[in-house]
Order: C-alpha cells, then structure tokens, then sequence
C-alpha cells in the first residue's frame, strides 16, 4: 500500500509543464486511450457525453493500442495486464477450467462481473468450474470469444451496477465497444513462444515450448454515406507447455505430467454494423460473432503401478488428455432512433455456447483390456436470449440538467447436459476405477433440460447542476425460478474547482443462482480402499441433496460503497476511488460429504441416502457472508516534446482486503454438518487473488518508431492446501514487459519484444510436496508460471 500511494505521489510531483504543449507523437496511453481524459464513455451512465474524468463513477478506458501493444492475443489477459483491479490466473490439471479460463475484478468470484457487448448483455460460458481453481462454483463470461483485433476500446466500470443492469453487476461491468470504422482495413501476424529456464526443485531445466501463432484480418466497409460494416476474422495455433517436476513414484524418475498451458486450435469471426435508415433519424445497429476452440489440456498422469492403469494396454503408464470443443456464438440485432423527444433503442439478442467433451489416451480401467482408449464424455450447453427497450431525455430543470432514462429488458435462458457414450461412465466387471480415466462421462442420469425467465425494469435519474453532479437509479427484476428483488443507487459528485472534484455512492446489488449451478449433475465411480464410490454433484433440490439440507437457492446480495476524488491538470490525471462491498447470502459449492459419516448422528438419513446407493455427495448452498475493502488509483500523464517524441507514463494500482465474515455450517436436516466449507475455499476466497497489484508503463513514440515499457507488482497469492503446512504461496513478484515497433511507409508495421523478460517464476513448489511432481508451481499465480515469452509481429493497414 505504502509503496501504491508513493508512486502516485512521485506521479503527481512530474505533473508539471512540458517541454512542448503540442505534439503530433502522442503515443497511446496503456490504459487510458486519449490524452487527457476526454474518453466519452457510455457504461454506468446514460447521459450523453459524460468523459471517464466528468464520470460519477470509476471507469477505465481501455484502448486498442494498449491491449495489442503486449506479446498476449489473449483478450482477458491482455485486460488483466493493464487494468490492475482484473486477475486472470492461468489455472493446470482443472480439467475444462484450463481451456476457459476466468477473470476476477476486486477479487470477487467471476460471475460477480457483469459483461457486456456493445452495452448488451453477454451470454455465459456453459462451463461450471467445480474443481480447485479461483473461481470455483462459478460459470462465467468466456472473455476471450472476442479478438481485441474486433475492440475499438473496453471500458470497466469499477463500481457496482445492479440497479443499472441488474444480475451479476456486483464487483462491476465489462463493456466490450466494438470497431466503428467506415474505411481501411488491415493483417497482423503475431508468432511468439517460451524460451525460459523452469526452475523445478527437483529438475531444473531449459524449455522452449508454447510456440504461438495468431493471424488477424479485418476489413471496415462504408454502407451509404453514414453506415459501416467492420468486419474481423483471426486464427489462433497454440503447442502446450510443460512446467511439471519429477514423478518419483516409479523408476525411473521423470516428468510424467504436462503441467502448463493446453493446445489450443482457435478461428473466431466477428461483425459489427450500423445503417441509417433513410432520413428517418433511425438506425439499425447488430453485431455478432462465432468462435470455434479445440483444446487439449492434461489431467494427472497416472504411472504404471496406478490402480486406474491396465499395464498390458500402458505398461509405462500414461496421459489423459482432456479435449474440449467450444462452439460458442452471438448475434444482435435492433434499432436506434427518437420518439417524441426521447432517445429510444430497442435490441434483441441471442446466444448459445457448447462444449463437447472427450477423454483420449485413457481407458476405462474397469473393462480392462476390453476398454477403448479415447471417450466421447457428453456436453454442457447453455443459451440466453435477451431484449432490451431503453428509453432516454434530457431536461432542463431547476438551473442544471437532467437525463431521465427508463427501460425494460427481457430474458431467457437454457441449460443442457447431454450424456457421453456408455463406456465414458460406465462401471464394468473389474473393480477398478470407472469411466474414462481423467474426465469421466456424464450419464444419462444426469441429462438436464431447464430454462426460466426474466422480466425487468428500470428507472435511472441523472443530474447535473452547477458543480454538483447527482444520480439516482432503481431497478425491479423478477424470476420464474425464485421471485421478485429489487435494487437502488445513489450516487454524487461535487466540482470543488476545475481540477479536483469528489465522487461516492451507494447501491445495492445482486447476482442471480445461475441455471449451472442450480442444476449441474455428474456422478462419476471412484476407487476408495479397492471399493467403488459413488461421488457427486447434485443440484440443491434433487432428492440427494434435500436429503442432507440442500434447499433452492436464493440470490446473492450485496451492499457497495464508494468515495474518491478526481484530479486534473494540463496533461495529468489522477484518480483515487476507496471501496467496501458486502456481500450476504453468498453461493458456494459444498464439500464432499461422505454419507458413512453421517451413520451415527444422523441414521434416518443415512439409511436414506444408501439406499440410493450414494456414499459421497456435494451441492450448492447459501450463506457464506464476506466483505472486501479497497482502493483503486489510476495515474496518467502525457510528455509531448519538440525533439524528443512523445512520452506517456501510466501508474496504476489496486490494494483489495476480502475476508470471510461467516460460512453455513447447518443445513435444514444436519446440525451440525459436516464440514460445508472448508479452510482450503476459505483461504482461496481471501488469498487466492493479490491483494496488492501495481502497473506501470512508458510508452514512447519518435516518428516511425515505438517503445513501450511496462512493468506490474504482484502481491503474494496463496494455494492453499488442506492444511496451512501445505499452502502454495507465489511469492511478491515483479513482472516486467517491453516491446519496440517500427513503421515503414505509414503502412508495414513490424514490432518485437519479450513479456516476463527477467523470467520471473512465482515460488517453487517445495521439493517432496508430491510425489507425483504435478503441481510444481501454484497455479494461482495471477501471472502464470511460464516464464519468458517472446514474439514478433507484423501488420499491414490499408
């Protein structure tokens, strides 16, 4: 923290004139994209022409250039490595969690994070993340089925927003802002990989892996004299790496697993269009996109003296390789326009994501060598279709001026599970482990098919009067699944001068049980003492789970406070904001509950649950209570010179204190239960994001040529383990980037650099923390465990 305030006084102390005031070499801000702030933004505010620094609220304005001018073509990483308030850690061996990783903003779960296209309402992944990484229980936003190559500019609002948008606007909002060019167009080829020195405690070594490569295309159409058509397509080829330590479980010693990132085959296209509809003052906007991704991340290898290996099929044991095949697509459609006065914009959107799975190089152990080796394990779909009316007018009113917007949006969304083939889960005549090794088939037991709806409206007053700025908001939703809630804000801003003025607000909020988390099912066999175990997940109102307390689920609540200050002058900006965010009635995934346990306290219950033959089971419940503190500041300022070029320092950071107030330890039949929620969720709640995250970057433009220097503190982060002894923890790091471009012609673009060029790792694994050498580094690490990257690019714009 004290490091955070320091460098923003050092900030503040260059805030002085510049050698020139003019220069035609202003490089782009890597987190702000214009000079001095006059962003006009359209996310936590619907009065027109707000800019970032006129805002009631915190909103980061994230330009194209920064998100491109990095070795990452990653959007959510790209996002992470310039918004210090954003976590996107690199999770290993979490089964589909590898190939769809998710983002936190403040440390709070990732589907307490609002996502929008284009001010629209994105769909979730189908992804429930149920194993050990941060984020676990959730089904998040898949950021990274959009290309930054699409993005004109991604703004973040850091602050609450469910009386704006409703469900899931907790931590706050990512509006993604497509391109809106009428002309040019352009190719870039990105070809990066590792070349790094894997400090492993037991098999140190050199690694050159994960070559990368991306290929961009994109063409902007004029339509009329007014309308376009931007048009973007990008493949993406990516080998896996592997950062896994000795396996000392069988001679001879070796590196078993692929601990690291998965092999991934991408294209993704995207389109964004606007028409005026004749002289009517109309206009018909859409958009959308379709992402194909094929991805192969590793399971725990299993060696050749393993219970689930058939040594005549793999006498030296083998991989499963967890393959995902996302399909993943959008499209928007409507108008814009007035009525009497009001600005009126009416859309609809749809959206559907579909994962298909499958186990290959596994077996299932207990058909032995009668088993196939490769399984089509089933699929995850959901889908959303969303409407929205939005209705806005400005008013003079009592000497200042007022926007009056209102709205009704319309919701519907499905989930799917669809069932792999039989021997993906079956258990055959051996007693041995069944279903595919690594990633087990759904069954049809756990086929679902569910949908519900949702009706919301809104209203959301906005004044400005003089120096003092005033806003107040209210919004009603109502679910077919669990009722009626309803949200409010109140928010001010007070123009002490010019230069400084002071922000703050309170609201309420709310994320609504996703339809993931009330109905996922898997049911997979596990070996336990040479017996076969049935484990687990089972939506809260199933007859399992009611047996042991489960209940349906409520909404999250939340209350959000936040105060802060603006500061500007000439070519510097300033802005600190300080935040609380409670949170009640919190979801969380329970433990596994053996039901043998549950003999002697609980018979009736035991006898019920074995009578269903069910020995380990887990559910959704409510009730954990949790409180996160923090403050963000953001530091800009731009040095034009006459001979020099053009400088811009960015200084940014995110200090964020999560703590777990309570957790449920009863449920309606168990008082007391058994453990629901455990250290390890306890801790990966409070520690499992940097609680202190620091970036800065130069970046300098002279004529044809570019650098850019960026550098980002990370504050220890921990894994942790089922007991504090055997908690990972990554250590503070220090994570250092730089890339240098050249531009010929003012059309042929060429740039080369190195992310982690100091090849920073986070701590080691200590040595005999597994015998399998597995998770050799946590991988918590908010900046993966990789080591050096480097890469070239070339564009060409036309």
């Amino acid at each position: 923290m004290t490091v955070l305030l320091g460098g923003c006084a050092m900030a503040a102390m260059i805030a002085q004139p510049a050698f020139a005031q003019d220069s035609d070499q202003a490089p782009a801000d890597q987190t702000q994209s214009d000079q001095a702030g006059q962003d006009i933004i359209v996310t936590g505010t619907r009065a027109e022409g707000r800019t970032r620094l006129d805002a009631i609220s915190p909103v980061d304005v994230l330009s194209n250039e920064a998100l491109q001018r990095q070795g990452t073509t990653e959007t959510a990483a790209a996002l992470a490595t310039v918004a210090p308030s954003i976590d996107f850690p690199r999770p290993a061996v979490t089964d589909a969690t590898d190939a769809i990783r998710p983002a936190t903003l403040r440390g709070l779960s990732p589907d307490q994070t609002l996502v929008l296209i284009n001010g629209v309402r994105a769909h979730p992944s189908a992804l429930l993340n149920v194993n050990g990484s941060v984020g676990r229980g959730a089904a998040a936003v898949d950021l990274n089925t959009i290309p930054t190559s699409a993005l004109q500019s991604i703004e973040v609002l850091r602050d609450g927003a469910s009386a704006l948008y409703g469900s899931d606007a907790i931590a706050g909002v990512v509006n993604l802002r497509l391109r809106q060019e009428r002309t040019g167009g352009g190719a870039s080829v990105n070809f990066g990989g590792y070349a790094t020195h894997v400090p492993a405690q037991l098999d140190p070594r050199d690694e050159t892996d994960g070559g990368t490569l991306t290929a961009s295309l994109w063409q902007n159409l004029p339509i009329g004299d007014e309308g376009y058509l931007d048009l973007t397509t990008e493949w993406m080829n990516r080998e896996p790496t592997s950062r896994g330590d000795l396996d000392t479980r069988d001679a001879p010693a070796k590196v078993r697993s692929r601990y690291g990132d998965p092999d991934v085959r991408q294209h993704t296209t995207y389109a964004n269009l606007g028409v005026p509809l004749g002289d009517s003052g109309w206009e018909l906007v859409g958009w959308g996109g379709y992402q194909y991704r094929r991805t192969q991340s590793a399971a725990f290898p299993r060696n050749p003296s393993n219970s689930g290996n058939v040594l005549s099929v793999y006498p030296d044991g083998f991989l499963p390789l967890i393959q995902s095949v996302s399909k993943d697509y959008t499209i928007t459609g409507g108008v814009k326009g007035a009525v009497g006065g009001w600005d009126a914009s009416l859309t609809a959107s749809y959206g559907r994501n579909k994962i298909d799975f499958s186990t290959i190089h596994s077996i299932n152990a207990s058909f032995g060598a009668d088993s196939p080796t490769s399984f089509y394990d089933g699929a995850n779909i959901y889908d959303q279709f969303v409407a929205n009316l939005d209705l806005s007018h400005d008013y003079a009113f009592g000497g200042g001026d007022v926007t009056v917007a209102a709205g009704a949006e319309y919701r519907r969304e499905g989930y799917q599970i669809r069932a792999g083939e039989y021997l993906s889960y079956a258990q055959g005549p051996l007693d041995a482990s069944a279903g595919a090794q690594g990633f087990g088939g759904f069954s049809p037991d756990n086929e679902v098919d569910v949908h519900r709806d949702n009706v919301s409206g809104y209203l959301d007053l906005e004044g400005r009067f003089g120096p003092v700025s005033v806003g107040a908001a209210g919004r009603v939703e109502h679910y077919s699944d669990f009722g009626t809630t309803a949200n409010g804000k109140l928010s001010a801003r007070w123009d002490l001068s010019p230069s400084f003025a002071l922000r703050g607000g309170i609201q309420t909020g709310f994320r609504a049980p996703s339809l993931q988390q009330q109905y996922y099912t898997s049911i997979a066999s596990i070996i336990d003492d040479g017996n076969v175990v049935l484990t687990g997940t089972f939506p809260s109102v199933s007859a399992t789970a009611q047996a042991l307390g489960g209940e349906a689920l409520e909404p999250e609540k939340s209350t959000n406070y936040s105060a802060g200050f603006v500061f500007r002058s000439g070519n510097f900006n300033l802005t600190t904001d300080a935040y609380e965010i409670d949170l009640r009635n919190g979801l969380a995934l329970s433990e596994n509950i053996t039901v043998s346990a549950l003999a002697d306290d609980y018979p009736d219950i035991y006898n019920t649950l074995t009578a269903q033959g069910v020995q380990r089971a887990r559910f959704f419940l409510n009730g954990v209570k949790l409180r996160t503190r923090g403050i963000d500041v953001v530091a800009n300022y731009r040095l034009p010179t006459d001979n020099f070029g053009a400088f811009a320092f960015t200084l940014a950071g995110n200090y964020n204190d999560l703590d777990v107030r309570s957790i449920p330890e009863t449920t309606s039949t168990l008082d007391p239960a058994p453990t629901l929620v455990s250290r390890q969720r306890i801790v990966s709640i409070e520690d499992g994001t940097p609680a202190t995250k620091i970036t800065g970057s130069v970046d300098w433009t002279l004529g044809d040529f570019g650098l850019t220097v960026r550098g980002v503190y990370y504050g220890d982060v921990n894994e942790p383990g089922s007991t504090e002894a055997s908690d990972l923890h990554t250590g503070k790091k220090f994570v250092t980037d730089i890339e240098a471009r050249f531009t010929v012609a003012d059309q042929f673009h060429f740039g080369l650099g190195a992310d982690n060029i100091f090849d920073v790792y986070p701590d080691a694994s200590p040595a005999g923390y597994s015998s399998t050498g597995v998770v050799s580094f946590p991988f918590y690490s908010p900046f993966g465990f990789n080591g050096r990257r480097l890469y070239v690019k070339a564009g060409l714009d036309w």
